[in-house]
């Protein structure tokens, strides 16, 4: 099993090796989630691309961290690790959410790092303060009793109406609900999103092309948040996705990864 050696932890990845474009995406997952939430888009892409997916600290097939708050500054910097050291080359960087906030810094603060920008379902504002009771509620609940018990109160907040009401998608929604409440630990990668800072003031300071992608069923980071990142970055673009909610990419897989495949395709041809 592939890990990258940090100083204080591993970081399980997966990589799938050069694609025919000579163009690296790494792929970095939202809060509760692993690779798995980009297999849709690697499984399409990887004869194209390489692709590099991996778990932050705490979740996943990653190391334990046993900080109370494992905050977004410090996930940010170990991606910076994968970017430097497994990519070894600047990257099309994708982010969903959690993995958004870590690309939004990425793109601000190391622009040497970053070809472009997929920003999926997140935002650049702190945790909004109507929610940070409940999530805060949900966390120390997940702490005390296992992330089990908190399961139907997650599962409207990562998944939409679209997939969670459709009979023919109850297999899969019990699926990606066992992925996301594998660990025990979650509660700690948790706080470190409720406790994040925002990323409004940094964002002009993005220079990579953008593009935006948010579900329009999304109500953990509603379309908005998308539409104000959107506006501030130049030049960005903004895609919404119908028939999903706050984990698009694998509600409706075959609309992000077109959305993505157009985006990058002018600049892998501009590349060869």
């Amino acid at each position: 099993m592939p890990m990258l050696e940090l100083a204080d932890t591993q970081l399980y990845y997966e990589d799938t090796g050069p694609g025919s474009t000579g163009e690296t995406i790494v792929f970095s997952h939202g809060l509760l989630w692993s690779t798995a939430l980009f297999a849709p888009q690697i499984a399409a892409l990887r004869d194209r691309y390489r692709c590099i997916a991996y778990d932050h600290r705490g979740q996943g097939q990653s190391a334990a961290d046993r900080r109370t708050c494992i905050g977004i500054e410090l996930v940010w910097k170990d991606a910076v690790q994968v970017v430097e050291r497994v990519a070894a080359t600047p990257v099309h960087f994708c982010g969903l959410s959690m993995g958004g906030f870590v690309a939004m810094r990425m793109g601000a603060r190391r622009p040497d790092l970053v070809r472009s920008l997929i920003l999926v379902e997140t935002s650049a504002d702190p945790e909004p303060v109507e929610n940070v009771g409940k999530y805060r509620l949900l966390a120390n609940v997940t702490r005390v009793l296992g992330p089990r018990v908190v399961a139907s109160r997650v599962a409207p907040i990562m998944l939409g109406r679209a997939i969670l009401e459709d009979p023919s998608r109850k297999a899969e929604v019990a699926r990606y609900m066992t992925l996301m409440m594998a660990r025990k630990d979650l509660w700690r990668a948790t706080n470190g999103v409720i406790d994040r800072a925002g990323m409004v003031d940094e964002l002009a300071r993005i220079t990579a092309p953008t593009l935006v992608v948010v579900g329009e069923q999304d109500v953990a980071t509603v379309p908005a948040k998308a539409e104000a990142i959107r506006a501030a970055i130049a030049g960005a673009t903004l895609v919404r996705i119908p028939d999903a909610g706050h984990s698009s990419t694998v509600e409706n897989p075959v609309a992000v990864t077109a959305a993505i495949e157009a985006f990058l395709r002018p600049r892998a041809r501009a590349a060869q």
